[in-house]
């Protein structure tokens, strides 16, 4: 009997290590530190990493090479209490790219609006269509964030169920607590994470999602094989954001791709033909104004 309490203790636990999606890494700083103790926040690190990691947020077996990578930085910018803090969140994930050791950054992405509660060893759970606290709640809708973009990137729209996930998260959040944390509500900004699950979800931005996926898996993960080729369709992805754009003026999403792709589009067309640099300093400058004098170095 203990033998067979073993094996099954043993499978289980492979099952459990195979399942999980994110590997997430958390850093939280504290520049204004006044009042709390800091083995606090090095609690809260742990408590978010494993909250982040041991999780199953999809129905899917992931292998340890196939998790998401994500970073988590959070800066502690006021202590409104002994348990109360406010700052901002930011998380960048990553892709592989197939063929090669490197990586591609799909989010790179700072939420300002960053209100929660935590107490020292206080453990961080999940509840499914439940508003537990912002905490959870702001990292849970991040979690379902990042595997919808990825999803994303490797099937046409794979990333829908996990993009409605997020969006029924806001869903669930009771109207008075929803206006003391801010970020969940079209009035408290038009860049917050109500924009970027209704951006995820609008039919406007249908293009710029199967942009994603000509981008990464059309594109991206041919070029170990052929550059040129490989390159044209991400060009041609590119051309698509122009669409989106025009279907969806100042959108979020796209402001997303351009925080996350910016530097690797003007590396990766510095070596394009005439008319694909053209084409793409175009569109970028448009989708990416403050940003637009950047672009000029694919030339």
């Amino acid at each position: 009997m203990k033998k067979i309490l073993l094996i099954g203790t043993v499978i289980l636990a492979a099952w459990t290590m195979q399942a999980q999606e994110l590997i997430v890494n958390v850093t939280v700083n504290t520049p204004k530190l006044q009042t709390a103790d800091p083995k606090v926040f090095r609690s809260l690190e742990t408590a978010i990493e494993e909250f982040m990691n041991n999780q199953r947020w999809t129905d899917d077996i992931f292998e340890e090479e196939e998790r998401i990578k994500v970073e988590m930085v959070i800066t502690i910018s006021e202590e409104r209490g002994p348990t109360q803090f406010k700052g901002e969140i930011a998380i960048q994930s990553t892709r592989p790219i197939f063929g090669t050791t490197d990586e591609t950054p799909l989010l790179n992405h700072l939420d300002k609006d960053f209100l929660f509660e935590y107490e020292q060893f206080q453990p961080l759970e999940y509840a499914e269509n439940q508003f537990q606290n912002n905490l959870t709640t702001v990292l849970s809708f991040y979690a379902f964030i990042v595997i919808g973009m990825d999803y994303d990137s490797f099937s046409p729209l794979g990333g829908e169920q996990y993009f409605q996930t997020a969006q029924e998260i806001i869903n669930n959040i009771p109207p008075n607590v929803s206006a003391a944390y801010k970020g969940w509500r079209s009035v408290d900004s038009d860049r917050n994470r109500y924009w970027i699950a209704e951006n995820m979800l609008s039919n406007r931005l249908r293009d710029y999602r199967q942009a994603i996926y000509d981008y990464h898996r059309q594109g991206l993960d041919i070029a170990y094989k052929d550059f040129p080729t490989g390159r044209a369709i991400m060009a041609n992805a590119i051309k698509a954001l122009g669409a989106a754009e025009k279907a969806y003026p100042r959108s979020m999403a796209l402001q997303m791709f351009s925080n996350a792709k910016s530097a690797e589009i003007i590396d990766i067309f510095k070596g394009g033909i005439p008319n694909e640099k053209n084409d793409v300093i175009a569109v970028m400058q448009r989708v990416d104004a403050s940003k637009a004098s950047t672009y000029r170095a694919i030339k």
